[in-house]
């Protein structure tokens, strides 16, 4: 007998939606289904949300954001409100406090996607405000949580809280099957993939330093992001003479991107700081082994298991020693720490947990409740 429940109705806030859009791509198209989802951005978008999801897009200015939220907000009523940035969560306080939508500040949740630290200072003083006023902010991770000021948890108090971040491995499925006959065939060449934004905090030199230290005639990079650093990148790539080599593909569609972590070797990140990387469990979903940067969020991945490697961010060396020892083990040995991963991210960090762990927060904001959560772990 199919079910009268009626669906959960949510306002998604994010900066853009796109390929690479965590809050899309992990709190929105897996739910559109089963809840009444709705989305305004900031910018303009190239992509069109489903059918089954309203939304609202902006101009790229906080005028043309703050109409389009009022027309949302006007369009019907949500049991949530769910903000995913921070400049975003200062837009919504103003349309709240001095519009005609303060009754919407209540309902509302605020997530924040990366650690304190690596958050610019206007953007930390901007969570100030944020931590004070709503009514509960959610860190991505125990790591973002951790890394927040003492003054930040005190502000916020009960209603600070941790759901981690989760992967969508159904979605990861779906497309590693419908690609798998078009996967080119191993030719011999040890394949390493990175995927990150081409910014200084991602630490992207430090990936080109050790792969040419790592490498012989049968290594291949492939470097997909996009960023401020693109230019100097693909510049020094080629005065090293790694042009052959190196391949850096700027965005790409999904698709495209698992095609490559299907066909890698290798996963490596260098990264100076993260949330909790999606990037490095879709990786892991697709049962690649990973070397990754020794930051909080990372070893909060790899907490408890010692298949996978961590190096410290700037030790070029040490990466460059991991790359060639795993390029020395036999296949079947890369294949079964891949296995690992994979189980490790169906265990940790799977999409269902993520949204057991929001859905609860949810239903706390509906029924006005600040409960401690007991999923928060050790300061």
């Amino acid at each position: 007998m199919p079910s009268s429940k009626i669906k959960l109705s949510i306002l998604h806030i994010v900066i853009s939606i796109g390929e690479t859009n965590a809050a899309y791509n992990e709190h929105c198209l897996p739910l559109a289904d089963e809840r009444d989802i709705t989305i305004c951005t900031y910018f303009r978008s190239d992509i069109t949300p489903p059918a089954n999801i309203r939304f609202y897009p902006g101009d790229g200015s906080p005028k043309g954001f703050l109409h389009g939220l009022g027309t949302a907000l006007v369009a019907k009523n949500y049991d949530v409100i769910h903000i995913h940035s921070p400049h975003l969560g200062i837009l919504f306080l103003i349309a709240t406090w001095f519009g005609s939508h303060r009754q919407f500040a209540r309902s509302a949740v605020v997530t924040v996607h990366d650690s304190y630290t690596n958050y610019k200072l206007r953007n930390r003083l901007m969570f100030l405000p944020i931590f004070a006023s709503f009514p509960r902010i959610v860190c991505c991770s125990q790591a973002s949580f951790n890394s927040f000021p003492a003054l930040y948890k005190w502000i916020a108090g009960d209603r600070l809280d941790i759901v981690q971040n989760g992967l969508d491995i159904a979605r990861v499925d779906r497309i590693a099957q419908k690609i798998h006959d078009n996967v080119p065939v191993q030719t011999g060449d040890f394949i390493v993939v990175a995927i990150s934004r081409l910014v200084d905090v991602k630490n992207p030199f430090a990936v080109l330093s050790a792969f040419q230290r790592s490498m012989d005639e049968n290594s291949r990079l492939t470097y997909i992001g996009e960023g401020s650093l693109w230019q100097a990148l693909t510049t020094k790539s080629l005065e090293l003479g790694l042009d052959s080599q190196v391949k850096f593909t700027r965005l790409i569609p999904r698709e495209k991107v698992f095609e490559h972590l299907l066909n890698a070797d290798l996963f490596l990140s260098t990264s100076r700081g993260e949330g909790l990387p999606i990037a490095v469990l879709e990786a892991m979903a697709c049962c690649r082994p990973v070397l990754l940067s020794d930051i909080p969020p990372h070893r909060e991945i790899a907490e408890s298991v010692d298949f996978i490697p961590l190096v410290q961010p700037d030790d070029v060396a040490g990466f460059a020693r991991e790359i060639k020892r795993f390029k020395e083990m036999s296949v079947s040995e890369r294949s079964k720490i891949g296995q690992q991963c994979r189980k490790l991210v169906e265990k940790r960090f799977s999409l269902d947990v993520m949204h057991a762990g929001y859905q609860e927060i949810y239903t706390q904001v509906m029924g006005r409740q600040t409960i401690p959560s007991e999923r928060r772990l050790a300061e």
